[in-house]
């Protein structure tokens, strides 16, 4: 072999090696932008639910009987049609187990302006979470986050196993509509 075709060889081995590295690297970025973006809705989920535990202690009582839950993080803007986005996770209270799940919403109606706020879900049996989480969940024309008519001092209660409540920046909302939201799983921050 001669010197050039060695130095060739070990030119190529050296930029295997160096693209090899990048790419790792890379994966490793992207895992741990992953991990930090776990962590952020973990953070919120804890937040919101101890805030909404201090705003009303019905939904403290009802969290004793719930199997499992799901808050998520929206933020919607309206300027005649709405739409919205967000992320959250689902709890199973039993095996601690997280799925990470994103929320779309959309609609027509009058409306101009911008809204951030958390939406509790809290499940009764595992049956009701079980499709909440693999097979998402859509909210209809009639779905309403029920919370009574003073928000705080209301008698919570499951409606087919699931109860639902919204938090906004003026507080627990009472009828607050989340018709025209779909749930599902969030492919990208379930990776392992």
């Amino acid at each position: 072999m001669s010197f050039r075709q060695s130095v060739r060889i070990s030119m190529l081995v050296l930029l295997v090696l160096g693209a090899t590295t990048a790419l790792a690297k890379n994966d490793l970025d992207r895992a741990q932008k992953v991990e930090l973006k776990r962590q952020a809705i973990n953070t919120m989920a804890e937040d919101a639910m101890k805030r909404l535990f201090m705003e009303s202690p019905a939904a403290r009582e009802l969290a004793d009987r719930t199997v499992a839950y799901a808050v998520f993080d929206n933020f919607k803007v309206a300027v005649l049609v709405s739409g919205g986005s967000g992320v959250g996770v689902a709890v199973n209270d039993t095996t601690g187990q997280r799925t990470y799940m994103r929320m779309g919403t959309g609609g027509i109606g009058l409306g101009l302006g911008g809204q951030s706020y958390q939406m509790v879900f809290m499940f009764e049996d595992l049956e009701t979470f079980d499709r909440f989480v693999n097979k998402g969940w859509q909210a209809d024309a009639s779905a309403n986050a029920v919370a009574g008519t003073s928000g705080k001092n209301y008698s919570a209660t499951f409606t087919n196993g699931l109860a639902v409540f919204q938090l906004t920046n003026k507080g627990l909302m009472a009828q607050a509509d989340i018709a025209g939201t779909k749930y599902w799983k969030s492919k990208k921050l379930n990776r392992p």
